[in-house]
């Protein structure tokens, strides 16, 4: 009874914090709605997914890494990197069906790295992800410090291709391909959290480490796992970016890290670990760009 008693008091709170984020992104929505002419359509939530599908994902990564009372601040500079670094291949030539799994490589790898860092080492991992955020973000310096723009037919495809479909009101809403990307990697989270040996590891380790490691769990690979996962969401995160911008900046997407966590934490994942869901994370990015679109 009071190994289940903790759980049990865990998930309520977690459920009652997701059902606050809902429920405030539904008055802010209604608010919105009461002020702003046309505000209250459709194209406005379908807006909010096309302009914030990157953020989703990297809130996804880093719902990860807090679960288990990490953090990764590198994810930032991870995304910048791989639009960079993007841009500066597709420049030379590189066909994108090569150049995109090599970013995704690439982020996953320095993701791996980090966590390895952590684990093996017993380094904070606020000091660990800044140096891979310096890292990152001075290997994007090193690739160009100018704006490299995107002409890759596949990355402009990707970039244009919507669904769209007519309003009653007359106007016309879409709701881009790469969106569809966005809500895929959110229902793998979602499932290997929920219903994978990984996902309840996961849990085990942010709710108590030396507990999870005593009952068998491989807590070495769960931590170094997720910040892989973290890695491989900014990287992708980065790829959807570049669909959206079609170029590649070094300076781009300067304190996104603190996006990702807040949009965590407003959805309901606590930053000592244990407890949260990928939805809320997804609830939370949702929250601050009807907060931006308000503005």
């Amino acid at each position: 009874m009071k190994t289940r008693t903790p759980l049990r008091t865990k998930m309520k709170i977690s459920n009652i914090s997701l059902l606050i984020a809902i429920t405030m992104l539904i008055v802010m929505y209604l608010a919105g709605a009461g002020v702003y002419d046309r505000f209250g359509q459709i194209s406005t939530i379908m807006n909010l997914f096309n302009d914030n599908a990157y953020l989703i994902v990297v809130a996804v990564g880093m719902t990860f890494v807090l679960l288990t009372g990490g953090i990764d601040i590198s994810v930032a500079s991870t995304l910048a990197f791989t639009g960079v670094f993007s841009a500066f291949l597709l420049e030379k030539g590189w066909p994108a069906l090569v150049v995109i799994p090599m970013v995704l490589l690439i982020g996953t790898l320095v993701g791996f790295a980090q966590g390895y860092a952590v684990h093996t080492f017993q380094i904070a991992p606020f000091l660990v992800t800044l140096a891979g955020q310096f890292l990152m973000r001075g290997m994007c310096a090193v690739i160009s410090t100018v704006s490299i723009p995107i002409n890759n037919g596949f990355y402009k495809a990707a970039a244009l291709g919507k669904i769209s479909w007519k309003m009653s009101s007359g106007g016309t809403t879409k709701l881009y391909y790469y969106v569809f990307v966005a809500l895929a990697v959110l229902l793998i989270a979602w499932y290997v959290l929920k219903y994978t040996r990984f996902g309840r590891a996961v849990y085990a380790v942010g709710s108590n480490e030396q507990s999870a490691q005593y009952m068998g769990l491989p807590v070495s690979a769960v931590k170094i796992g997720v910040y892989a996962i973290s890695g491989f969401c900014a990287a992708l995160g980065g790829v959807l970016f570049s669909f959206y911008t079609l170029a590649g900046y070094s300076l781009q997407n300067m304190g996104l890290e603190l996006d990702a966590i807040s949009s965590a934490v407003i959805g309901g994942t606590l930053l000592t670990g244990g407890v949260g869901t990928v939805i809320g994370s997804m609830v939370g990015v949702l929250i601050q760009g009807i907060i931006q679109t308000i503005v």
